[in-house]
């Protein structure tokens, strides 16, 4: 459910790289939030939540994350 360094760095290329530079703040900003989303998830900072709860939750966090880095990978 992560993301590995050379991806990583492809995202980071890729916004780095990017002539709309306003673009690459908002995108990067998003990837930042959503994953930070998620890796509270990962790390079950939340003991509230069921263990079904949970594992829908991080489904729709990864889903998120998986969005915003193909809408990057697509710019």
């Amino acid at each position: 459910m992560s993301i590995d360094n050379t991806e990583l760095d492809e995202i980071m290329n890729k916004l780095e790289n990017l002539e709309d530079e306003q673009l690459a703040v908002v995108k990067l900003q998003e990837f930042n939030k959503a994953t930070i989303v998620l890796g509270e998830l990962l790390m079950n900072l939340n003991k509230d939540l069921s263990h079904g709860e949970w594992k829908a939750s991080c489904d729709e966090a990864k889903k998120e994350v998986d969005r915003i880095v193909a809408e990057i990978k697509a710019l």
